[in-house]
């Protein structure tokens, strides 16, 4: 029988058995392992394309407890090309100002999307769980309209065969063990991900020693929707850095720096969490008001990865894949960029239109995306936790000139915050022939830029796209072709620069693969054919 591993706090996709318990192995295209935002964004994607994906998940909806909070503008993005990402930022909560204090100081805020045209904010903070079910929503939706997509729960993985072109899987539910195989199989189970440990792979990086306490507190408060990091707290028992902002349902999430050796189980008694929380809360307001505490947990930093994203047919993503720390919201942000790197790849190999060395490239740019995520979460806990007296100068000095002094506050790193990843250099992108704004060249993902009623992303969809400003391009029996003969100022900002007309390749997760002052059909032929690896 499954263990149960934690509660759910929705059932999604209660357990039934299905025939193939009951037969001989089933072979799949596309097996995910994992039904957290990684997997189920990934199955979404699969099945909206019409490649068919089947979801093993050993629990039946999504866990309890916050964990991912914080969605960025680019995975809020990929989230409404999916058909999730209204409702999401519906109940979110939106906001693109910070602030950032040394003791009783306030440093500087900052705006993180300070200009409008923009379909979604650059964050908004909402509970995992919450992003899981409306992704499960849009997959219900999605299969009415005939996508292959199945979700199994309580069917946990306890076993793998690798071969050279399929992977096999003993599978575990309540009415015993089965086995399928999969043609490719995805490991989105997560930071102890057991297909991981049963494969004998391991992280390559940095465990920081400090620990973090979380504290999601429900409660009615005056706070700004606004994030709030302190260095070194004013208020009692804080240690060297503290962090709040707000979710749904009047929930605040709260982070304490404890330090390197503290007594774990002790900091975990809830009269010491809430003398902690006591003394921020009376530090802001002068009173403590009542609340709630709804979920608590330590943990320390770790910047690492995996050395390879792929293993013959099993690929790796999300925190399975990568892990970094909290601050700067990189984790469930960077792993929804594999999924989204990674559905198109499979899809063209598995329909024919791409040869399988295609799917090398996905390690190579989403460890690309990796490593910049664990440099800069490195950098921000480093500056966070200064280990030498040298470090802690160098830091107190930088806070100091930073309120009075706009050249300093970039080196401030308080956790910076997740960024599209944008694959310069690589060569499955092809050229650069407009010189146009630095933000559009090959490599970047696609901004978005209202349409009249639209916006631009949804016009791309979710396929090959030629996107024609100020002129035309000939139907493509291929690609889809998106016409914008007289483009509206944000987009000739963001687009044409100081071009008048201008020719854009964009992928099927809509990153550019190239751009040309006019349309050359050889030229853009050429530049798709090198995407997609021929």
């Amino acid at each position: 029988m499954v263990a149960e591993r934690y509660k759910t706090a929705f059932t999604l996709y209660p357990y039934e058995k299905v025939s193939a318990q009951d037969a001989a192995p089933v072979r799949h295209p596309v097996v995910i392992v994992g039904g957290g935002p990684v997997g189920l964004a990934l199955a979404l994607d699969l099945g909206q394309k019409g490649t068919p994906a089947l979801v093993l998940d050993d629990h039946e909806g999504a866990g309890l407890g916050s964990k991912a909070i914080c969605f960025a503008k680019r995975t809020l993005d990929i989230a409404h090309r999916l058909g999730a990402g209204v409702p999401m930022v519906d109940k979110g909560v939106v906001w693109n100002v910070g602030r950032v204090f040394h003791g009783e100081r306030q440093l500087f805020e900052f705006d993180l999307l300070p200009e409008d045209g923009h379909r979604n904010p650059a964050f908004i903070n909402l509970q995992q769980p919450y992003f899981e079910q409306y992704l499960v929503q849009a997959i219900r939706a999605a299969q009415a309209e005939g996508a292959p997509i199945e979700i199994r729960g309580r069917n946990s993985a306890v076993g793998i065969d690798v071969h050279e072109d399929y992977a096999t899987l003993d599978v575990e539910t309540p009415d015993g063990p089965y086995q399928i195989e999969a043609d490719y199989l995805i490991a989105c189970d997560g930071a102890r991900s057991p297909i991981r440990t049963m494969m004998g792979l391991d992280f390559d990086g940095r465990v920081f020693e400090d620990n973090f306490l979380i504290a999601d507190v429900r409660m009615k408060a005056d706070f700004p929707t606004e994030r709030w990091f302190w260095f070194e707290p004013p208020f009692k028992d804080s240690g060297q850095s503290a962090l709040l902002h707000k979710q749904p349902d009047d929930v605040w999430r709260i982070d304490f720096q404890l330090g390197w050796d503290i007594d774990r189980d002790a900091e975990m008694q809830e009269d010491r969490i809430r003398r902690r929380v006591d003394a921020m809360l009376s530090s802001q307001t002068g009173t403590v008001p009542e609340y709630e505490l709804v979920w608590t947990s330590i943990y320390t930093f770790q910047c690492r990865r995996m050395k390879e994203f792929r293993h013959g047919p099993v690929f790796f993503a999300g925190d399975s894949a990568h892990q970094v720390s909290p601050f700067g919201a990189r984790g469930a942000n960077s792993g929804v960029q594999d999924a989204d790197n990674l559905a198109w790849k499979l899809d063209a190999v598995l329909k024919g239109r791409a040869p399988k060395s295609l799917l090398d490239s996905y390690h190579t740019e989403r460890a690309y995306g990796a490593d910049e995520n664990i440099l800069n979460s490195s950098r921000a806990t480093d500056f966070m936790t200064p280990k030498n007296t040298v470090s802690r100068l160098f830091r107190d000095a930088v806070l100091g000139l930073a309120k009075q002094h706009s050249f300093a506050r970039p080196l401030v790193n308080s956790g910076r915050l997740s960024v599209p990843c944008v694959y310069d250099g690589f060569p499955h992108f092809g050229p650069d022939a407009l010189d146009g704004p630095y933000a559009t060249r090959p490599g970047a993902a696609c901004p978005d830029a209202p349409l009249g009623s639209e916006y631009m992303l949804d016009r791309l969809g979710s396929d090959f796209s030629i996107l024609a400003l100020g002129g035309d391009a000939p139907h493509h029996d291929r690609i889809n072709v998106v016409h914008i003969r007289d483009p509206e100022p944000t987009v000739r900002r963001r687009f044409l620069g100081d071009h008048t007309r201008a020719i854009y390749l964009i992928r099927p997760d809509q990153h550019i693969v190239a751009r040309w002052p006019d349309f050359d059909a050889s030229a853009v032929e050429a530049a798709l054919l090198k995407t997609l690896g021929q």
